[in-house]
């Protein structure tokens, strides 16, 4: 397959599925594919890339054909694509390796499983060219596998851990030295929101919903700390929680959910599922990005949210996570 690439007139455009949920191709998997279709009909990506809990494994008889049908809209378009696990991917019935083995047979996958030495499957890196010179990357996007649970000691969500954060310093120190010295403008997917999401909204201005507060780790393993200190990522793409759509930026990053895709998963009155759009441009200037709901509704604005102030932020303090 010819390497993903800038557009002649320097954009990139990625449609972010996240949380189809996928279970046995009944009436609301079929509604989540129509879904699907209709917005890659519309975007005309150049990238597709799912964001987690594809399938919901416990609840499926075939988790592999379920895998197969819930990512089946980009492939049947001959759109490339690439996708991280969640937490529900491979709970049951199949494990990850598995799912990225089956997965990597089926036509457009870019997913890599990743270096076996680190935590994790599906820590990988796609580099998008620049239109003129497919040697010469002009950007690039770090995929790593969030995780699903945390140890019972601490309980809730996983953790990116600090070997697969090596692995992303590791990855951008190269890229830097390939382009001479030259950061790459780079953004993360993962499934399980950083603990930063909590920050972005309670003490800065954020753009959207958050109807079910924040689903991240309770253990911040410096994964941001990271990515400010590197200085490429510009954004952060998560699912997860499938309420919550907003953004905000934090230390020059944008923390953003994607929209929640599947209907075989709970939701909420009023709020429809679609995708996020990202649309990356070549020159370096800061990325695009937007909604696409049911029945074609673009959504470019999303209401704004104010920080919290007094009283409310030393209460909100209390709740971040070290």
């Amino acid at each position: 397959m010819n390497p993903l690439k800038f557009r002649q007139d320097g954009t990139f455009k990625i449609v972010q599925f996240t949380d189809i949920h996928w279970q046995n191709g009944d009436a609301e998997d079929m509604q989540s594919k129509d879904l699907m279709n209709e917005i890659l009909a519309i975007e005309a990506p150049d990238l597709t890339v799912f964001t987690g809990d594809m399938i919901h494994c416990e609840q499926s008889r075939h988790p592999g054909e379920a895998f197969v049908q819930a990512v089946s809209a980009a492939i049947e378009r001959g759109i490339p694509w690439a996708f991280v696990f969640g937490n529900h991917d491979a709970e049951e019935g199949i494990t990850r390796g598995a799912l990225m083995a089956l997965a990597r047979q089926l036509p457009g996958c870019l997913a890599q499983p990743g270096p076996d030495s680190i935590s994790g499957v599906g820590n990988y890196c796609l580099t998008v060219h620049a239109s003129s010179d497919h040697g010469h990357a002009a950007a690039a996007l770090y995929l790593l596998d969030s995780g699903s649970y945390a140890p019972s000691s601490v309980g809730g969500a996983a953790w990116i851990k600090r070997d697969q954060i090596d692995w992303y310093v590791g990855q951008s120190k190269i890229l830097e030295e390939l382009s001479g010295g030259r950061a790459i403008p780079s953004i993360a997917f993962f499934h399980i929101p950083l603990s930063e999401f909590n920050e972005v909204w309670d003490f800065h201005r954020a753009y959207g919903h958050n109807y079910e507060g924040v689903g991240c780790a309770r253990i911040n393993s410096g994964l941001f700390h990271a990515f400010v200190e590197r200085g490429d990522v510009r954004g952060v793409f998560v699912g997860h929680d499938h309420v919550n759509d907003y953004w905000g930026e934090l230390h020059g990053i944008r923390l953003c959910y994607g929209r929640a895709t599947g209907f075989n998963a709970y939701g909420r009155d009023g709020f429809p599922r679609g995708a996020r759009i990202i649309e990356l441009n070549e020159d370096g200037r800061a990325f695009k990005s937007w909604m696409r709901l049911e029945d074609g509704i673009l959504m470019t604005d999303q209401p704004p949210h104010s920080p919290a102030t007094g009283d409310m932020m030393v209460q909100l303090k209390k709740r971040i996570v070290v």
